[in-house]
């Protein structure tokens, strides 16, 4: 990963991009593709996508990720002026008191979600409240001051740097998928660079984490895919506090995990696992028996049904402030996307024989 290519990461994972608030983040991304692709556009939701046009006789492949993050938003604003908060997506009750947050107002406001301190609490009622009964102090001594800051409806996100931390990893908030929409560029990017035959989308989808309604939206434009490459996070497992019977195959540092099963289509992990043979790529295997949670769920139902696959990056501590990543997976992930796309050469290659 160079200057450059680094520089994008920070960008995206520095921009606040809650679900249904992306559009900042959008713009990151879609500078950052404009310089190589052939051509990038928006929809009315926000989704982006860029295009390098390929061979017309080769396949026709896409690289996803999705832009939005997990937040909060301000739901009421209380006579003492005291904020009051609701979920964007799956935010984590357990690990939301003592934060500090930005309101992404009309001019960002910053606030804490508050914490009685530990002498003030009795111990033996120590549990973690629902995020709707937690509050945002920003400060204010009454709902009128208060109002003049915020408002209701307004998106909340935990204010966080992107910190590196030893041996080439790196933590930081929104990692889940600014880290997946990273890696569609650049995948693209090197694809574009390779120059080839295959024609190439790159795809940064909106609102995922509140039901992959973005996917939905851009798996019916996209009509003339072939094959649908979902890039996101998944649990890597390692961390000493997870339990055995929950622990997985997924380590840090050791490569993109390849998913098998559920919308994972049987020639496409196929191809995917070749790819990253004849490159040198380390994969990862991953199960998923049921559904990927991730944007393949909407895209291999798209347009009767086209062939998807989920290549996930390995992340410690998902959906909390200090998600936790190898730079190197991360780069691996560009590099097989290139990789399976330089591969691709029939359009009929991802077809099941029955």
């Amino acid at each position: 990963m160079n200057e450059s290519q680094r520089a994008f990461l920070d960008e995206l994972l520095a921009t606040a991009s809650p679900s249904g608030f992306e559009t900042a983040g959008q713009r990151v991304w879609a500078a950052y593709v404009r310089e190589f692709a052939d051509d990038v556009s928006t929809d009315a939701y926000g989704n982006a996508v860029a295009v390098h046009e390929g061979d017309p006789d080769a396949p026709t492949i896409a690289f996803t990720g999705h832009a939005d993050e997990i937040g909060f938003i301000v739901r009421d604003v209380l006579d003492d002026g005291f904020l009051r908060i609701a979920r964007i997506g799956g935010s984590d009750r357990s690990v939301s008191k003592g934060q500090h947050v930005t309101i992404h107002a009309d001019e960002p406001v910053q606030g804490v979600i508050g914490q009685t301190a530990i002498h003030l609490r009795d111990p033996t009622e120590d549990e973690y409240e629902e995020i709707t009964a937690q509050f945002v102090d920003i400060g204010a001594t009454d709902a009128a001051e208060a109002r003049d800051h915020v408002e209701v409806g307004d998106p909340v996100t935990f204010t966080t740097d992107v910190e590196e931390l030893v041996g080439g990893r790196i933590a930081a908030r929104g990692i889940d998928n600014r880290a997946g929409t990273w890696a569609a560029a650049e995948g693209f990017r090197r694809a574009v660079a390779a120059d080839v035959d295959a024609t190439v989308y790159a795809v940064s989808t909106v609102q995922e984490e509140v039901g992959l309604q973005g996917a939905r939206m851009v798996g019916v434009d996209l009509d003339d895919v072939d094959a649908f490459l979902t890039v996101d996070v998944t649990h890597a497992t390692d961390n000493p506090d997870v339990d055995r019977e929950r622990r997985g195959p997924v380590t840090l540092g050791d490569g993109p995990v390849v998913t098998r099963g559920s919308a994972n289509h049987p020639v496409l992990v196929d191809r995917a696992r070749a790819a990253a043979t004849d490159a040198d790529i380390d994969v990862q295997l991953q199960a998923a028996g049921t559904r990927t949670g991730t944007d393949a769920d909407a895209f291999f139902t798209s347009c009767g049904g086209v062939p998807s696959l989920t290549i996930a990056i390995p992340n410690r501590y998902m959906h909390t402030p200090v998600e936790v990543i190898d730079l190197d997976d991360l780069d691996a992930v560009a590099d097989l996307l290139a990789a399976i796309a330089a591969g691709a050469a029939d359009p009929d290659e991802f077809v099941v024989n029955v």
